[in-house]
């Protein structure tokens, strides 16, 4: 059953061992086709293939993808296996009309599943969501998404949050297919729930590092009561960037003796914040408090603030991206599972262009661009 959709599209995850360093084009075989049959015409992983390298060419929407189908050339055609028509063996080019209509219908979870990145053997996973403001629709909210990424900046997966309810309800969900053997995952204070404490270490053999807020107000009361100015074991991390320059300070403190009534709670931390704006010279400060089930022998306040700063990482490497380089809040694609898919080819384009060796989408978008119908398909590894 997909995590995603009321249909039965895939009999197992996808995210198995079995599909490793498979290609891109092997994987999306793995996809049923949700067309009907009668009528089809055009391949069902060409259509996928022509979306995915309209966006990593830049393409936001439908038209967009569909005007560059229909301006791909055969060369290109035949790479991404469109259909063959007449004696001369002509490659016909889905319109923008079928590339809807498929993108609306395919599995969104194994299309997420499928497209992201193998969350193995990396040092954390951020678990965040962000609601694609354009897709609101009459009195139907707009899409959430909640997203998983790797430390590193790449996208593993994401699945849409169901109406009238929140992530909570979709965070073991999200994570339940993959390996997490090792990865410490990281949340804010939105998961900071005892069954979400408990997932991870019990069920993946795993760790936690969750943001402690006033949703749990005697877990954040007593931490905030806890002997910090007191606690030696800290750490001092300074960066200047984006018109600010920051300073943060971490102190870490073994909670097991404390009976904080929290699963699996071994150590807490506290980090400072404090930004100067290099312009105004304005300082503000902010207190963050975390808690994890890393004893300090296997994380110091060293690790635990970069475990911290991964999980804000999510907010500049993922959905800042696809708001600014991508327009996705302004994307008017409502109906169907449209937003999440296009969500999720959007999140592979990221991955693609990271892997290339791009820091700034932007500019990776536009290189790619320059030669729109060859190297988008190289980067995809599309032969």
């Amino acid at each position: 059953m997909c995590r995603q959709s009321a249909t039965v599209c895939l009999t197992k995850s996808p995210a198995l061992d079995s599909v490793a360093g498979s290609s891109l084009v092997e994987r999306l075989r793995l996809l049923p086709d949700p067309r009907r049959r009668r009528g089809v015409r055009h391949p069902f992983v060409a259509v996928l293939l022509v979306a995915a390298s309209a966006v990593v060419a830049g393409a936001r929407s439908y038209a967009a993808v569909g005007q560059w189908s229909t301006n791909a050339p055969q060369h290109a055609l035949a790479r991404l296996g469109a259909r063959v028509a007449g004696a001369l063996g002509v490659r016909v080019a889905p319109s923008a009309a079928t590339i809807r209509r498929v993108i609306g219908l395919v599995c969104p979870g194994g299309l997420a599943d499928l497209t992201g990145a193998d969350p193995a053997g990396s040092d954390s996973i951020a678990v965040d969501g962000k609601a694609a403001r354009g897709s609101r629709k009459g009195t139907s909210p707009a899409a959430h998404l909640l997203a998983a990424m790797t430390g590193d900046g790449r996208t593993v997966t994401q699945l849409r949050v169901p109406d009238k309810t929140n992530e909570i309800t979709c965070f073991t969900a999200l994570l339940t297919p993959y390996d997490l053997t090792g990865v410490t995952v990281t949340a804010d204070a939105l998961h900071t729930q005892r069954g979400h404490a408990r997932f991870p270490v019990e069920d993946k053999n795993a760790h936690y590092l969750l943001v402690v807020k006033a949703n749990q107000p005697e877990l954040h009361r007593r931490l905030r009561s806890l002997p910090w100015k007191e606690v030696t074991a800290r750490r001092y991390d300074r960066e200047a960037g984006h018109g600010r320059r920051e300073t943060r300070v971490t102190r870490a403190l073994t909670v097991t003796d404390l009976k904080l009534d929290f699963p699996h709670a071994a150590q807490a931390a506290r980090i400072l914040r404090y930004r100067t704006d290099l312009k105004t010279g304005t300082v503000s400060r902010q207190t963050i408090y975390a808690i994890t089930d890393l004893t300090s022998q296997q994380a110091s306040p060293q690790k635990l603030g970069r475990l911290a700063r991964s999980q804000w990482t999510i907010e500049n490497r993922l959905h800042f991206v696809r708001d600014t380089t991508f327009a996705e809040d302004a994307s008017k694609i409502r109906t169907g599972h449209g937003p999440e898919n296009m969500a999720t080819l959007r999140n592979l384009a990221i991955n693609t262009l990271r892997a290339a060796g791009h820091r700034n989408i932007a500019a990776g978008l536009r290189h790619a661009s320059y030669e729109p119908f060859t190297r988008p398909l190289d980067l995809l590894g599309i032969a």
